[in-house]
């Protein structure tokens, strides 16, 4: 039958159903706790790999895939990783005043004895911790020159225990009693989650700051103005992570809406597929060339494709769910 609809009345009919709940334990089983586990054990692997060989050649690999596995959930910020407030030790990004350089020449300058104290290292400054000050250490000219047996492997070797130590906590709070809180929304004693439409609406919020982040973060940053656009200010862009970061990013929401989504939200479904499509083709891996008119259109396109999935999303998945976003984490960023 949906073949012979158009989309608009697709879309009406999808408005005017009656509202549904999400299936609350798929999404913490298969997406949330699957994601979460991942992050953990990349995030060991990534410290081993520190332990092994923590120069820039020896690291590399394992930093990209530890990227992608945070990548996956950095929407996912409610629950343990909120309340740990471990949020900016892990990607402290945007960057405004470019502090993490600042604190990192002067940590390596001082040799400061933290890195030797993983409790006061993970008390220390946010600019000397997680993937973007580790990220300055692999990629950048000005510090990435070291050897095994120097000051600045120690410190890539604190930070990755940090994130690791971060990703355990994590997935441990979710295993540890976030995820019964979740899946037992409006249930009686729970003081997190008082009604049971709270559940759906949480994720549902998530999943739309990740679009929104995607947009007025990781594409609106570099797009800036229209005669001032600004390529250093991309996500991630020393690992040539930018268009990766926000592919990644797109394909993880996808996954979170197509659960919720339960065999509805089409429309939504077309668009996150068309959208990831068109970012998949661009071959401008960090929005180097935004100067130039093919590239700034095409960045264009795709943040405007973003807008236009996130206001789908948002009436279609939403009346699907019977609710509306609430204060998502990413709403200061």
């Amino acid at each position: 039958m949906r073949k012979f609809l158009p989309r608009r009345l697709l879309l009406i009919l999808a408005l005017l159903g009656t509202p549904a709940l999400a299936d609350i334990n798929m999404v913490i089983d298969k997406y949330i706790i699957a994601n979460t586990a991942a992050f953990t054990q990349s995030t060991a692997n990534l410290a081993i790999s520190a332990q092994k060989d923590c120069t820039p050649k020896g690291m590399k690999a394992a930093f990209h895939h530890s990227f992608d596995a945070w990548v996956r959930i950095s929407h996912i910020r409610f629950g343990p990783l909120e309340s740990s407030g471990e949020v900016l030790a892990t990607v402290f990004w945007p960057d405004k005043k470019g502090k993490i350089p600042k604190i990192l020449f002067k940590m390596i300058k001082d040799e400061n004895p933290v890195v030797y104290d993983a409790k006061l290292f993970a008390g220390y400054s946010v600019a000397t911790r997680g993937f973007f000050a580790l990220e300055q250490l692999l990629y950048d000219d000005k510090f990435s020159n070291f050897s095994a047996d120097s000051y600045s492997c120690d410190l890539v070797r604190a930070i990755t225990k940090d994130l690791s130590r971060i990703a355990l906590q994590t997935h441990a709070g979710w295993l540890g009693g976030y995820a019964d809180l979740l899946r037992n929304s409006g249930a009686e004693g729970n003081q997190t989650f008082l009604t049971e439409k709270e559940g759906p609406q949480v994720l549902f919020t998530s999943l739309l700051g990740g679009l929104e982040y995607i947009h007025r973060q990781q594409l609106g940053r570099p797009l800036h103005k229209f005669q001032h656009r600004r390529p250093k200010r991309a996500e991630a862009w020393r690992s040539n992570r930018s268009l990766r970061n926000v592919i990644i990013s797109l394909e993880s929401l996808r996954e979170m809406a197509t659960i919720l989504a339960d065999g509805h939200a089409w429309e939504s479904m077309e668009l996150f597929d068309s959208t990831i499509a068109y970012a998949k083709k661009l071959d401008d891996d960090v929005f180097a060339r935004i100067q130039e008119n093919s590239a700034n259109f095409q960045l264009g396109s795709l943040q405007q494709m973003v807008g236009a999935t996130h206001e789908m999303v948002n009436a279609e998945l939403g009346a699907h769910l019977g609710v509306v976003a609430g204060f998502n984490a990413l709403d200061g960023d």
